[in-house]
């Protein structure tokens, strides 16, 4: 079988599928991180966008979208297949961007708020933990298609003070085992106080690494980032099936 190939005009690699736009902020990303290229089994391709900081992502900030915008272009003109971020709170740029651009648009973890409600079924709740509780508002989940809003309980890790300071404040240091008690901790928490909540989402680019002790805690599903990078990979990138019957 003959081939043949064709590559975009300017494109100097191949066979990254998914391109990631990351904020412009400094904190170790560790493996499981989004931010982290070992935390995938395929090739990723990242680009930073300039001048959007963790606080101007919080704070729903929509002055920085042409630069989102931008950068996400290149990212499509080096050849990747679908474009995701590294914050949930990109969700505010959701609709837009992917109108905008040819490849499939998955800014947000958020993202999986529906399909999650849809597959624990009615009556029952997810817990959200997030970055910044205040940040998570009606403007953040509408632009991902929440209308639910009362089946969510929501739980911001803004107070932990070991998450803060290398999340938020941006300290350089991250103490990953002190991390993951706060995570852990704050994901018993809503499962304690909410015995409807049947799964757990983690809205946190940051928060992967720390799902599997979470879900061993918890003893329900956690979805992530990376559940949703990997879903979408699954999707761009097929499989051809070898076997017998």
């Amino acid at each position: 079988m003959v081939v043949i190939y064709q590559t975009r005009k300017g494109q100097v690699s191949s066979g990254e599928a998914i391109g990631i736009l990351l904020l412009d902020s400094a904190v170790p990303f560790i493996p499981g991180d989004v931010a982290n290229a070992t935390t995938y089994s395929f090739p990723v391709r990242f680009k930073k966008v300039e001048g959007f900081s963790v606080a101007r992502a919080i704070a729903g900030d929509p002055s920085i979208y042409e630069e989102l915008r931008e950068t996400a272009k290149e990212l499509v003109q080096q050849g990747v297949r679908a474009v995701t971020g590294d914050c949930g709170f990109m969700a505010l740029h959701q609709q837009q961007l992917a109108r905008e651009l040819d490849v499939p648009v998955f800014l947000s973890s958020l993202l999986q708020i529906p399909f999650i409600l849809s597959v624990i079924g009615e009556g029952r709740k997810v817990g959200i933990l997030t970055a910044d509780g205040n940040g998570l508002n009606d403007t953040i989940l509408k632009s991902v298609g929440t209308l639910e809003s009362s089946r969510l309980v929501i739980e911001g890790l803004e107070k932990c003070p070991n998450f803060y300071s290398f999340a938020i404040a941006e300290s350089g240091f991250l103490d990953s085992g002190a991390v993951e008690t706060e995570v852990v901790s704050a994901g018993r928490h809503i499962a304690a106080e909410n015995p409807d909540v049947a799964a757990l989402l983690l809205e946190c680019s940051l928060l992967p690494p720390y799902a599997k002790a979470l879900q061993e805690a918890v003893n329900i599903p956690v979805f992530d980032y990376i559940t949703m990078i990997n879903f979408v990979f699954s999707a761009v990138v097929g499989k051809r099936y070898t076997g017998f019957v």
